[in-house]
């Protein structure tokens, strides 16, 4: 097959729209479904991402995309009891694959909502049964297991996307697009991203453990596939992406405020949040994101909580939040572009920021470089722009 007729573009008025390849065969096949013109944005960037991610780790990977911006990301690896709790995963079978999308979407779980999930490996029963759960528009993967394609097909009244890629596939070292008429041409951005990248440590701080790498290579590929331009990471996932933002201050501050929340989730009140009986799962998360905010108290005065929650919860102060935050260590920061000032480490060490990977080049690096001394965190310079537009 060489095109695939979608149902429209960006837009419903945008007709025709089609994807094709000028020389060969479509490197996929749609086992179920009709995607879109997004979900084929969202579904080939997130498989290039999490391709990526397993070379550069040997772990397998899972992305979930919204808008052509990953809302998470993660390698699987075993999840701990509280990570299960905060990730609604409790007592259920989770092999490494579906782990890794359980932690990918436990980053940014508002976020995540309506996501499209990309899988390194195949889509195993484990995986589905919790995509089964989720509001989700669709998934890519280099194959399915027989039971995993039926539950999947089950999924939203029988019309739940599932795309299969040919994991061998390449594309041509150029590509193009065009914009507004105008044919745009460059090389594939088939930048390899590993461990060497992270030798240059430009701080007085040279000690880079092992766990900091790993989380380094998952913020700098998530990076590559991230619309600008800072993602926090921890514990083998993204904890905080900060995407589409022009100021990159503005960026490291929204990256880090979805890794505060990624945190607070896990502080004993929400942990001990009651909700109202048979109360969905995108409506619980709702739940807690209103809960960590500072918008509460308000809800608490319109009386609006008993929607939510079974018992009226006390409030998590603003001092509460501080002090718990404060216990948040080891997290990596990597930023597609160079830190133009120094503002960017004082909102991550906030956050609890140790480890950063950045290109350098700025008139102002002495200074970035002495603020990252001044709370011993060691910083990397890659050299290298990950710009993705």
């Amino acid at each position: 097959m060489t095109e695939l007729e979608l149902k429209y573009g960006c837009n419903p008025n945008q007709k025709p729209a089609r994807i094709f390849m000028q020389e060969g065969e479509l490197p996929l096949q749609v086992l179920n479904g009709r995607p879109g013109y997004i979900n084929f944005m969202d579904a080939l960037n997130s498989w290039q991402l999490v391709q990526e991610l397993k070379q550069a780790t040997g772990l397998p990977a899972a992305a979930s995309f919204k808008h052509v911006s990953p809302a998470g990301a993660a390698v699987g690896s075993e999840l701990t009891d509280l990570e299960r709790k905060i990730y609604f995963a409790e007592g259920m079978d989770l092999s490494p694959i579906a782990s890794a999308y359980v932690r990918a979407r436990g980053a940014d779980r508002l976020s995540s909502y309506g996501d499209w999930c990309a899988l390194s490996d195949a889509c195993d029963e484990q995986t589905a049964r919790y995509l089964a759960l989720e509001v989700s528009d669709g998934i890519i993967a280099p194959g399915y297991t027989d039971k995993a394609l039926e539950i999947l097909r089950t999924k939203r009244k029988g019309g739940y996307n599932v795309i299969q890629i040919d994991p061998s596939y390449v594309p041509a070292e150029i590509e193009h697009r065009q914009i507004f008429g105008i044919w745009f041409e460059q090389g594939h951005n088939s930048l390899k991203i590993d461990a060497a990248m992270l030798s240059n440590l430009v701080t007085a701080n040279k000690d880079l453990p092992e766990a900091a790498k790993r989380d380094l290579l998952v913020s700098l590929i998530t990076l590559k596939y991230t619309q600008s331009n800072s993602v926090y990471a921890k514990g083998g996932q993204t904890i905080g992406v900060g995407a589409g933002q022009q100021s990159r201050i503005h960026c490291t501050r929204l990256a880090g405020n979805k890794a505060d929340n990624w945190y607070l989730r896990q502080h004993p009140k929400v942990l001990g949040l009651s909700f109202v009986p048979g109360i969905r799962r995108p409506d619980r998360d709702n739940a807690i994101d209103l809960y960590i905010s500072d918008e509460y108290e308000d809800v608490l005065a319109e009386g609006v909580w008993q929607t939510r929650f079974k018992v009226k919860p006390a409030v998590f102060t603003r001092e509460e939040k501080r002090a718990w935050l404060n216990q948040l260590t080891d997290v990596t920061l990597g930023s597609d572009a160079f830190f133009p000032f120094s503002d960017n480490i004082e909102r991550a060490h906030k956050s609890g920021v140790k480890y950063i990977a950045q290109p350098g080049g700025s008139v102002r690096d002495d200074a970035v470089i002495e603020c990252c001394d001044k709370y011993d965190m060691a910083m990397v310079f890659t050299g290298i722009r990950l710009f993705h537009h």
